[in-house]
This record gives structure tokens, sequence and C-alpha cells, in this order.
């Protein structure tokens, strides 16, 4: 049988329980890991996950612009978020910072409230979708917060038939973790909150 080589990333027939998967906050230490997960075949590269971020220009943005912007904040030490890794390998990002490292999320938002912590993206690669990998990474990015101080965790997501934002989650995965809504973001985004 022909081994499989160190850059790629298990098939879902080699998947190992959840439970072996561990998770690691995006720092200099370990930023690398984090661009090889968006460099990957299929990764999101196409935006670094700055969709949410504040940019000093939203036209015509290219991708090495964006990846720039997305390093700038993790070599300036701002949190962004958290990475899964799976026997070695970084198998899945949740994008989990304070509130305010992001750009207006929500028309209800209260900018003067402190504490407040935002989950605004997952992404698992596609061969491990269906798995449970981002309700994992949810529970990680909570529990992550909640130990770097946050009194609320907010959230964003939609409805599992949403034609579009799927990347910020399905509604009913936060129900299930206690998570209540408190109103909407535009037409498809439910705006969701966690007290500690």
């Amino acid at each position: 049988m022909p081994r499989r080589s160190s850059g790629s990333l298990p098939g879902k027939a080699e998947v190992k329980p959840l439970a072996k998967l561990r998770f690691i906050e995006v720092a200099k230490e370990t930023r690398a890991d984090f661009e090889n997960l968006f460099e990957a075949p299929g990764g999101p590269k196409y935006c670094w996950c700055t969709a949410w971020r504040h940019l000093r220009s939203r036209e015509h943005v290219q991708n090495d612009e964006m990846k720039r912007a997305m390093m700038a904040l993790i070599e300036a030490g701002t949190p962004v978020g958290i990475l899964a890794e799976l026997e070695g390998k970084t198998v899945g990002w949740c994008s989990v910072a304070p509130r305010e490292t992001y750009r207006k999320l929500s028309q209800q938002q209260d900018d003067s409230e402190t504490g407040v912590w935002s989950i605004v993206c997952f992404y698992v690669p596609r061969a491990l979708r269906g798995d449970g990998f981002a309700s994992a990474l949810l529970d990680a990015a909570i529990d992550h917060a909640f130990a770097k101080g946050a009194d609320t965790i907010e959230a964003y997501p939609v409805d599992e038939a949403s034609p579009s934002y799927r990347f910020m989650g399905f509604r009913d995965m936060f129900v299930a973790r206690g998570f209540h809504e408190t109103g909407m973001a535009g037409s498809r985004r439910h705006v969701m909150r966690l007290e500690r």
C-alpha cells in the first residue's frame, strides 16, 4: 500500500475520533500552520478570513494584500482565531476574537459594550466535512474565548438552507450549546449570544 505524503490530510476512512483533535491559538509561533492550511489545495486563500476584518479598503483587494493584512494582525499579537490539529496536521480553523478587532457585524451592535468576543468563520477541508469537526471547533472556540476573558460570545450563523454566509456556521449548532438569539444581521445571519 503506498504511503500517504506528509502534506496530505487524512481521508474520511482514516479519520481518528474527534477526541484526538488538538486546538491551538494562531500566534507568531503557529503562523506557519495557519498559512499552510489556507494555502493548501481548496483552502480559503481567496479571503484569508478578512471578510469581517478592518481593512484600509475593500475595493479590489488582492489575495496577497489580504494575506499581508492577516499576517500583520498575527505579528502584532492581535487574537485572530484557533486551529484544529489531527495527528500533526492542521485540519480546521475558527475565527474567534474580541469583537472590536472586526468591523461592525450587525446594526444592533453596541460598541460601548466590553468583554464581547465574536465567532465569525469556520473552515474545514472538504474531505473532512460532515464528521463533527465544525462542532468540535465551536466547542474549542467557546472554551478559548472564555479562557481569554470573554464575558459574552456573539456569533452570526445562518440556517442550513441559507445560500450564503455558510462559513459562519449553522444556527442549530449554536442553539445546541446554549446560545440565544438576540436579533438578525441582514436577512440571513442570526445574532446569537452566550454569556459566561
